[in-house]
């Protein structure tokens, strides 16, 4: 018996668990995907149409069964119409996500210097919008506000939001110990279950979560409340451990990184 047999009649034996395999994995990232989305109304609408097709055909109903026939393609392009919108999400998390990702990289913190800032702003009654870009491109948004650049710092946090300047009520886009650019305009949330008593911060974060992997941090003017909205959700009034714990997840951060680079330390004396 050749070597080529002996493969062949192992890879006969094990194909199946591959296949198995391979199906639970795709499986799962779909169920990933649909969850960190609204694509479940797409999924619901689907299964209307196809019990109303299995009833037809189960029952033998000839004009039913001739009606879904003639449309069936009409109802396809509806599909595609009607929920624009979430397929949109569904194929954005798709290009964004990291499937075959291992392990985490490396990258330095800068979650203490916002998470500072927050609570300053929080004891002052003052909202703050701070968006952590990851792997999405937002040129888009940055081009709404005023490029910065800057070293991130709690205190140019604090003066930016603390302040009734002409950038407080919009949000600061952070990335790599820098501020990019403030007074950024975010898309509001298409959510229509969201609280009446959110206002526009949350909706504005939120929305931005639904068409990117950012993680915008938010804080309520109305009550101090410090929140996150990542993965089309808001997480809302997180204590402070809570935050620093989500961030270095989603940052990928790890608690023995503090070391803050192209970011001024401000736990360091001036000499």
């Amino acid at each position: 018996m050749s070597a080529f047999e002996n493969l062949s009649k192992l890879y006969d034996v094990i194909r199946p668990v591959l296949d198995v395999g391979i199906m639970t994995f795709i499986i799962y990232k779909a169920y990933e995907i649909i969850i960190k989305t609204n694509a479940v109304q797409i999924i619901k609408a689907a299964v209307v149409v196809v019990m109303a097709y299995a009833v037809a055909l189960v029952l033998d109903l000839s004009m039913l069964l001739w009606v879904l026939n003639k449309i069936a393609f009409g109802l396809i392009v509806c599909f595609a119409i009607v929920f624009q919108p979430e397929l949109r999400k569904v194929f954005l998390k798709i290009g964004q996500s990291e499937w075959f990702a291992f392990g985490n990289r490396s990258k330095h913190t800068y979650v203490d210097t916002v998470i500072i800032a927050a609570e300053m702003l929080s004891k002052m009654k003052r909202g703050m919008l701070v968006v952590f870009m990851r792997h999405t491109k937002l040129d888009d948004i940055i081009e709404t506000g005023t490029r910065i650049n800057a070293d991130l710092s709690s205190a140019l946090l604090v003066t930016i939001f603390g302040h009734d300047t002409p950038l407080h009520d919009a949000a600061c886009v952070v990335q790599s110990g820098k501020i990019l650019s403030a007074g950024c305009f975010l898309p509001l949330s298409e959510q229509y279950d969201i609280k009446k008593t959110f206002g526009t911060r949350h909706r504005a974060a939120l929305g931005l979560s639904e068409v990117s992997d950012a993680v915008v941090l938010v804080v309520s003017e109305e009550s101090g409340a410090i929140s996150l909205a990542y993965d089309s959700k808001l997480y809302y009034d997180l204590k402070t451990s809570q935050i620093t714990k989500i961030l270095e997840k989603l940052l990928e951060v790890t608690p023995d990184q503090k070391n803050i680079e192209d970011t001024i330390d401000e736990n360091k004396a001036n000499y």
